[in-house]
Formats: structure tokens, C-alpha cells, sequence
């Protein structure tokens, strides 16, 4: 999963970036999830994520498993096995997962746990040493108005938590992807990226004003406070997963019109056979960060639209692609972008509910040496983002549950659609390899980290699943049988 303690991720939460665990997002952009997965494949990045994050699941550290695209230097650890032989996908996923791919996955799987405590770690610093207390002196100092001292506090935390977290944020997003080949981005984009993300809290999530509003809400009512921070989470949600497409992703990269029009037209026809506007599918120039491989679908309305990885483009076959295409077409015809809409604004009250309960305890407890006693303080900034980081690593199995569930049945839906079970595997089998995930991971592990089903039970299942072979009926998809 990805930080949670800095300032924009507490905008988020409070603003309610909860849209990073909403259906089709995408993964973040610079920081992955630990072992977050590509939106369509699985695996997992990031919660209450990083801004920029996405929409749907999705998420995620999260949450990766490798094959590299044709540019690539990492070698493919697949072996395509001759056409009139009978595969055993089982078999290839786990010669798939080398000695290599093992290492990689092992170590963000490390992260993944130790990253949240980091935090945590980093804020309790921030409070104890009483630097906290001396940066909402600063911010008194230079005005009188809780705006400009939101403002002023904000700022130089954002700086204080930067520095302290910069050592364990430069590893796991820079130099361990660097050091397994799977990164294209050098240290000064990567350091650009970074910036990017305060920006995008700051001045796109609005950062400021959500938490002066906040804060106005703390000194208004002490114990009710967490009623109007939740309220405010259903408009912030849908203008953030609104906004998503348009505003935020193009300050990354760049997003054209699909090229390839025979593989347009293909997608189209599918398109056609879900019932669904097939017009908005875009490629993005992932290619210029990163070698892995992703899919996912955004926004709503007129933002709406599914968006391929150029990395995916080059590395997959054209029968495997459709088969992604036909999986983030079920997320839009399951009105899953809807259903996390409307979860995640309801859990919002619980969560900001706990926030309070945990707050008041902790301000009375250590208030005296944080030097402050009232969580009106700006001073408690930091308390905050603690209490939230800790909430989302809690709340997570219940979160990836959600969206293990959806992304399963986005997996129906494909097999569905599409009546290709042999290309939904190998597309599995490829997304799954291009991102050196665990295909087995613990029980444990799953339910902390996967935001989509483990890499084995995917191809199991749509190897398996053929109910038109069986004379029964689908369970999601009812329209026109793919074929002549």
C-alpha cells in the first residue's frame, strides 16, 4: 500500500480520497502499491491512495508478477509452448515465478507491511519531538486567520514529512523497481512525479481549504465533527472519479485515441456485443515510467473511458488484449464505479467515526507532551494522518475483499463476452509474469495485499469456466455469443 501519512494523503481521506479503492482505477502512476497489481491484473497498490491513484479497486500496492515487453531488458520467463500441444497454464505460472521474480515480490511484500509503520513512525516523530508544536507556532505567528494557518502548517509539514520519508520512498518506488529492470524513469522524473503529487493534493484535491473546512468542523463541534467530514465525502468522491480522467492522469502522461484501428475495430465490435459506448478507448505512454503492463477504466459520464498501456500494446496479442478490454468492459456494464461509489461513502462514516474515537483518546493521552490538548489544534495535523494510515492498513482485507470481489466478477464477464478462455488465460499468465507477483501468496498476504484474486485462481477459473459448453446459462453477460 502506498504512504498514507503525508499531507495529501490526509487530504484525501478526509476529502475523500476513498476513490483509490473504487472499481477501475488505475495503480498509481509513480508510487505503486507495495505489491499492488495492475487495475486488471492482480494483485496489489493502493488504498486511500495516492491521489492520482484512479478509480476502480483499485487500487493498489497496492499494490507485481514479470514478462517484459519486447523493448525490455529483463528476460520473458515464459516459453510459448507449440500450438497443437495442450498447455499446462499451471505449470508455466509457476516456472513463471523465478528465483528473481520471487526476490522482487518478497521484498515489496516486506514493504508493503513495514511501509504503514514507517509512517506512523515518522508522524510520532513529528509529534513527540515537539516539532509539530514549533511548526504550528510558525503558522500562529504569521497570521491570525485558521486559513492562513492551515496553509502555513501545511507547507512546512509537507517538507518536514518529505525529508523523513524520503529514504524509504526513494527505494521502494525508485531504486528496488530500477534494480529488477522494471523501471524506465530516471531520478529526475521520478523526483517530478513526486512533486507532481503534492501539487495534485494542494491544488487539485484542494488540500487547503478541505482541511480548514475540517478543522472549522473540529472547533464547531468537538464530538460531531466526524457526521460532516463523512457527509462531505459523497460529492468529493464523484468529483474526484469525475475529474480523475480529465485533470489528474494527463499531468503524468500522455493520453491519445487507440492507433491501432484494426484493433480498434475488434474493440469496438466487442463493444457493440456488451451493450457499452466503445468510443472512449484510450492508450497512455506508461512506457515512459515503467515496463510493466496495465489496463484499467475511469471516470463516468463524459470522462468516462478504458485506458491501455502503450507497455501492453507491444507486449500482447491482439486475442489477449481483447480479453483485458472485455474484463474493464464488465467493471462498466456491473456498474461496479457505482456500487464502490456508493460503498465507500457509506464505510466513510465508520472510518471517519473511529478517526474521532481515536483522536479524542490520543489527545488526551499525549496531548500535554505534543503540546497541544485540543484536536482544534493545527498542531494535531499530523495525529490525524497517523490515526488514518493506521485505520486503512486495518481496514484493508475488508477493502481488497470488495475488490477481489468485483475484479472475480469483471473476470466472469470477459470469459462471458468473449468465449476465449485460451486468451484469458495467457493474458493472465502474461500480466501476471510482466509484474513479478506472488501467484500463491499466504492467506494471509491475500487478504492484506491482493486488491484482485492470486494469479493461479484467475487462470484456474477461466480455464475452467464454459457454462455455454454445459447448456447453462451466464451469469452476467446475456447479449449476442461472440463469433461468426
Amino acid at each position: 500500500m502506498p504512504r498514507l501519512i503525508g499531507p495529501h494523503r490526509l487530504a484525501a481521506a478526509l476529502a475523500g480520497a476513498l476513490i483509490v479503492a473504487l472499481p477501475g482505477a488505475a495503480a498509481g502512476q509513480s508510487s505503486q502499491p507495495p505489491l499492488a497489481q495492475p487495475s486488471y491484473v492482480a494483485v496489489p497498490d493502493s488504498l486511500l491512495r495516492d491521489p492520482r491513484a484512479g478509480t476502480l479497486h483499485h487500487a493498489a500496492p497496492p499494490d507485481s508478477l514479470a514478462i517484459a515487453s519486447p523493448d525490455s531488458t529483463v528476460a520473458d520467463p515464459i516459453t510459448v509452448a507449440p500450438a497443437t500441444a495442450r498447455r499446462d497454464y499451471i505449470a508455466e505460472v509457476r516456472a513463471a515465478f523465478t528465483a528473481e521474480n520471487r526476490a522482487y515480490s518478497g521484498t515489496r511484500t516486506v514493504l508493503a507491511f513495514f511501509g504503514p509503520f514507517y509512517d506512523l513512525l515518522i508522524a510520532l516523530v513529528i509529534l513527540f519531538s515537539g516539532l509539530s508544536a514549533a511548526l504550528r507556532n510558525i503558522a500562529h505567528g504569521l497570521g491570525h486567520r485558521l486559513y492562513v494557518r492551515v496553509l502555513v502548517f501545511l507547507a512546512l509539514y509537507t517538507v518536514a514529512d518529505f525529508v523523513l520519508g524520503f529514504p524509504l520512498a526513494c527505494y521502494r518506488g525508485y531504486a528496488l523497481e530500477h534494480q529488477y529492470g522494471l523501471s524506465t524513469q530516471s531520478l529526475g522524473a521520478w523526483f517530478a512525479d513526486q512533486g507532481k503529487d503534492a501539487a495534485v493534493g494542494v491544488i487539485v484535491f484542494g488540500l487547503v481549504p478541505i482541511l480548514w473546512l475540517a478543522y472549522r468542523a473540529i472547533q464547531m463541534w468537538p464530538r460531531h465533527w466526524w457526521l460532516a467530514v463523512a457527509s462531505g465525502t459523497l460529492p468529493l468522491i464523484v468529483a474526484g472519479t469525475l475529474l480523475q480522467p480529465l485533470v489528474i492522469d494527463p499531468l503524468y502522461n500522455t493520453f491519445t485515441p487507440l492507433r491501432d484501428q484494426q484493433l480498434k475495430e475488434r474493440i469496438l465490435d466487442l463493444a457493440a456485443r456488451a451493450e457499452i459506448p466503445g468510443r472512449n478507448v484510450y492508450e497512455v505512454n506508461k512506457s515512459a515510467q515503467t515496463r510493466k503492463y496495465n489496463a484499467y477504466v475511469s471516470g463516468f459520464g463524459p470522462s468516462q473511458r478504458i485506458v491501455l498501456w502503450d507497455t501492453m500494446l507491444r507486449g500482447m496479442d491482439e486475442d489477449e488484449i481483447l480479453f483485458v478490454m472485455g474484463h474493464e468492459m464488465g467493471h462498466y456494464r456491473l456498474g461496479h464505479i457505482w456500487k464502490g461509489i456508493a460503498v465507500f461513502s457509506v464505510l466513510s462514516f465508520f472510518f471517519f467515526f473511529l478517526v474521532w474515537r481515536l483522536a479524542a483518546w490520543a489527545v488526551e493521552r499525549f496531548g500535554t507532551h505534543w503540546g497541544f490538548t485540543d484536536l482544534g489544534d493545527v498542531a494535531s495535523i499530523p495525529l490525524l494522518a497517523a490515526i488514518v494510515s493506521l485505520l486503512a492498513m486495518l481496514t484493508q482485507p475488508t477493502v481488497n475483499g470488495f475488490s477481489r470481489a468485483i475484479e472475480h466478477e469483471a473476470d466472469v464477464f470477459a470469459a462471458e463476452v468473449t468465449r476465449d478462455n485460451d486468451a484469458g488465460a495467457r493474458s493472465f499468465l502474461k500480466l501476471g509474469a510482466q509484474n513479478k507477483s506472488n501467484p500463491e501468496p499466504s492467506r494471509f498476504v491475500k487478504l492484506f495485499l491482493y486488491t484482485h484474486p492470486p494469479l493461479i485462481e484467475r487462470v484456474r477459473f477461466v480455464l475452467e469456466y464454459r457454462p455455454w459448453e454445459q447448456g447453462k446459462a451466464n451469469r452476467y453477460f446475456r447479449g449476442k455469443p461472440a463469433g461468426p
